[in-house]
């Protein structure tokens, strides 16, 4: 016999489906909060609330609120519809000239550096060879085959240098913190450096198994055999990737001598302008040598809080009372719409407009050393 469902029996049916259907509404409401707090609750590893430049999801800037300023879709729409950048004029200013490779190796006592491309500097001081923000790579880039590429090359390989006593990071970007140049610097003979970094970017080193490192927050400092190195607030941000932005701190580097010269030497990285480097001057005093970024700033109203320009670096270079200056992040990468060899020629009118000796702040083609004790030389060490 076949049974026929009669009005009740079918009423009944409905009602079991609109409730089933009420409870799976309410369990994905219920997963839905549940995640939403959870993302609200999670707090940053590192997260302090004494400290201002600190948030729950990472950090901020001491002097800016709103960071970014436009859109970047619409300057590569921009730069894709002029032509953008142009090509350089020149490229001799970029070209690297061979280094004294046997001076490099050997010295450990007369205070030096070495310029080797973007922002990579040996750094020679109080005994020991610092290496900031190392990147000798093809490209700037997470993957090998696209991504911004070198336009020159590093004037150092990494067989050229001297042992590595300490590695000074600025901050995370891709043109300034390269896994294969660090990996490779990790397994250099005679033991790792010391990857010196901000706060977060050792988590990240520590996930490529590199582990001889000591991260530090804006203000905080550590002693490295007679040298002491202190982590120092500047504008920039971080990111890794699309979902990263502000999660591990940026910085600057003073460097402190403890021998008998008792030089402060000052390392940038990235930057935009701002009271920063008045703050960093009160607390220390004025720098020895610093080396300041020139390039990679136009369009400026897309830049201008993240990427200082040549008249900015000479703001900065004021601000610190450097004895002498050198220019950095130039003439490797085309990250943004100014020709490469623009930042030199920018500098030295910049230099002319304020009335500054262009021999206190100069630029060098790679490969070029600069020998200094209680200041600047102006003389340049050279391979003959």
């Amino acid at each position: 016999m076949q049974w026929l469902p009669h009005s009740g029996a079918n009423s009944g049916t409905t009602s079991d489906t609109c409730a089933r259907l009420r409870a799976a509404r309410m369990a994905a409401c219920a997963l839905a909060a549940c995640i939403a707090i959870a993302g609200c609750t999670h707090v940053h590893p590192h997260y302090d609330p004494t400290r201002a430049h600190h948030t729950p999801s990472g950090f901020r800037n001491n002097y800016l609120d709103h960071f970014f300023t436009g859109s970047f879709w619409a300057w590569q729409w921009q730069r894709w519809r002029q032509g953008l950048p142009k090509p350089p004029a020149s490229v001799e200013e970029m070209q690297p000239v061979p280094a004294n490779l046997s001076w490099l190796q050997q010295n450990r006592s007369e205070p030096a550096a070495t310029w080797i491309g973007h922002a990579t500097v040996l750094l020679q001081a109080g005994g020991l060879n610092i290496l900031t923000d190392p990147m000798l790579s093809e490209r700037a880039s997470p993957v090998s085959w696209a991504g911004p590429k070198r336009k020159t090359p590093p004037a150092l390989a990494l067989t050229d240098l001297p042992r590595i006593d300490v590695v000074i990071v600025s901050h995370n970007h891709y043109d300034h913190l390269d896994l294969p140049t660090l990996k490779a610097l990790n397994t250099q003979a005679g033991g790792p450096p010391l990857f010196l970094v901000p706060l977060g970017v050792g988590d990240w080193l520590r996930r490529h198994g590199i582990s001889h490192f000591t991260q530090l927050d804006w203000w905080q400092s550590l002693p490295v055999h007679g040298v002491r190195l202190h982590c120092v607030p500047v504008q920039h941000w971080s990111a890794r990737g699309l979902f990263d932005r502000f999660e591990t701190l940026w910085s600057g580097w003073v460097i402190e001598t403890e021998d008998e010269r008792r030089l402060k030497i000052f390392f940038t990285g990235d930057t935009g302008y701002s009271r920063d480097f008045a703050d960093i001057t009160q607390r220390f005093g004025a720098m020895d040598f610093a080396m300041i970024p020139i390039g990679a700033y136009e369009p400026r109203w897309f830049m201008r809080h993240q990427h200082v320009d040549p008249a900015e670096a000479v703001q900065i270079h004021l601000d610190l009372r450097a004895r002498r200056s050198l220019g950095i992040h130039w003439g490797a990468f085309e990250l943004t719409d100014e020709p490469l060899d623009d930042p030199p020629r920018a500098l030295r009118q910049a230099l002319q407009a304020r009335g500054v000796d262009p021999q206190d702040f100069v630029t060098l083609r790679p490969g070029v050393t600069l020998q200094f004790g209680h200041f600047i030389q102006p003389a340049a060490l050279t391979q003959p």
